[in-house]
């Protein structure tokens, strides 16, 4: 019986573990784009616009072959560094990367498994969302698609694919501490925008032949 309590105890705190870990991850997310750490945002921001910068100036192949190529310029360089200074020491400390290479980085099937569900879900779900609006279930629902669609179409004639992300890039860090500095007069004006679009569709509901209106439930 001290064993198994033990054994459900073990797995418990192993399971905690996982979620308070889960939870420091959302939460390191969610500091990087407020800013609150300068120092790491920084460095994550600088990072991923060199990256997108990187694969707007040259190929994918290109970007990942120099940054590969420098990773292995570094390794390479630290351990012959290391090896002659033992050499010149007479130490034996062992290879420099012995606890890196001692580490397991295999993914555990239950993880991988998890991941894969959660994914199946979205894409069902993205499946059944694209089948609704493409076989027109909502002609106002499929309308709104043909708009952004449109919109879409002038977006790509001035912007390409790697422009939108450095774009994004920019705007996933700045906009949030804006945001949260003006969050009572942003938040104003959000109202009455969604206030003004929801009268525009009530009415194009109303004037449309055959659109199907949704209920107040709905």
């Amino acid at each position: 019986m001290d064993t198994q309590s033990s054994q459900i105890s073990s797995s418990q705190g192993f399971t905690d573990g996982q979620n308070s870990a889960a939870k420091e991850s959302k939460l390191s997310v969610n500091d990087l784009i407020h800013w609150r750490d300068p120092k790491k945002s920084g460095v994550v921001f600088g990072l991923s616009l060199l990256l997108l910068l990187s694969l707007a100036a040259f190929s994918v192949i290109s970007v990942v072959s120099y940054l590969l190529l420098a990773l292995l310029c570094v390794t390479i360089t630290f351990r012959i560094y290391k090896s002659v200074v033992q050499a010149v020491q007479k130490s034996s400390e062992g290879h420099p990367f012995k606890e890196l290479i001692e580490k397991d980085v295999s993914i555990p099937p239950e993880t991988f498994r998890k991941h894969v569900d959660t994914s199946l879900t979205h894409i069902n779900r993205a499946l059944k969302q694209m089948s609704r609006l493409f076989l027109v279930e909502d002609l106002v629902d499929s309308l709104k698609l043909a708009v952004v669609m449109w919109m879409l179409t002038y977006v790509g004639a001035v912007f390409n694919g790697i422009t939108i992300l450095i774009l994004a890039d920019i705007l996933l860090f700045a906009v949030p501490p804006v945001y949260e500095k003006n969050k009572t007069q942003i938040d104003h004006y959000i109202d009455l925008v969604r206030t003004q679009v929801n009268n525009t569709i009530a009415k194009l509901q109303e004037k449309l032949p055959g659109a199907m209106k949704r209920s107040k439930t709905e």
